[in-house]
């Protein structure tokens, strides 16, 4: 795996000279908490602008910086694209609200609780019905690395391939979080997408890129056979465009854009 100064020398012109965005690093950690909460509520709003938002389906989470063992999620049936960082609520793995002025979805807590449990390493979760996650989920089939943004997530997401409703209970967000494995992404069947990082910039941007390439999956298949990139290109490729420093990146225009619209998310 490339070091982060190696991605940048290898994706960059003029970074010797000009500076490049990077995550910032917070010596305060109300400072952090603050900034990581502002982050999420506008991980919503990108969602509201790209669609992502029917009815009360969809939840991204994200990792409390001080009480690791708690994290933050959207209130229950407050639109997108309306959340600000103080709506937000902060609930613990046993499903107490520790913080907060709101209800929340008891399958964002089933899923996203048994998902931050089992992988330390993940900060952030992101999942929603989307029109085209939904349309592929029916197929019960992996991505195939079509395109260089689909190599993103070559070997790199699995699909769940049990539907038994809404989900309520533990023990289906436990075997949610095993099909996940290690990977970056899984595709529940009949069900939607959920992507994960060790920001929420960078599981908000997996989840926008996801959706993308499935929409690009069923537009070719559609039009005819699939030809595919090479394993070893197609893991070559995931190395750069994989990587949490450029999945972080992949969201900060998207930031940019909700910001300039409304920054009331900041609140």
């Amino acid at each position: 795996m490339l070091s982060v100064d190696e991605q940048i020398k290898k994706m960059t012109i003029g970074s010797e000279q000009h500076s490049v965005p990077m995550p910032p690093v917070f010596s305060d950690p109300l400072q952090q908490r603050q900034y990581e909460k502002q982050r999420l509520a506008a991980a919503f709003r990108v969602f509201a602008h790209a669609g992502f938002d029917e009815g009360l389906a969809g939840h991204i989470t994200l990792r409390d910086c001080i009480e690791p063992e708690t994290f933050w999620v959207n209130p229950l049936a407050i639109h997108f694209s309306l959340i600000k960082a103080s709506d937000l609520v902060r609930v613990d793995h046993q499903g107490k609200i520790v913080e907060g002025q709101h209800a929340i979805n008891n399958a964002a807590f089933a899923i996203h609780s048994r998902i931050h449990q089992a992988r330390p390493d993940v900060n952030a979760v992101a999942h929603a019905h989307t029109t085209y996650g939904r349309a592929f989920s029916a197929l019960g089939l992996p991505l195939q690395p079509i395109s260089q943004d689909a190599c993103m997530f070559y070997d790199n997401h699995s699909v769940f391939d049990t539907f038994t409703g809404v989900v309520a209970e533990l023990s289906e967000g436990d075997m949610i979080a095993a099909a996940l494995a290690e990977h970056t992404a899984v595709i529940l069947q009949n069900h939607g997408l959920l992507t994960v990082g060790k920001s929420v910039d960078a599981a908000a941007a997996n989840f926008v890129m996801m959706d993308s390439c499935c929409q690009s999956q069923l537009l070719a298949q559609a039009a005819g056979s699939l030809k595919t990139i090479s394993h070893e290109i197609a893991m070559h490729t995931r190395e750069v465009n994989a990587s949490e420093m450029v999945t972080w990146g992949n969201f900060q225009p998207m930031f940019q854009v909700v910001l300039a619209k409304d920054p009331s998310f900041l609140d």
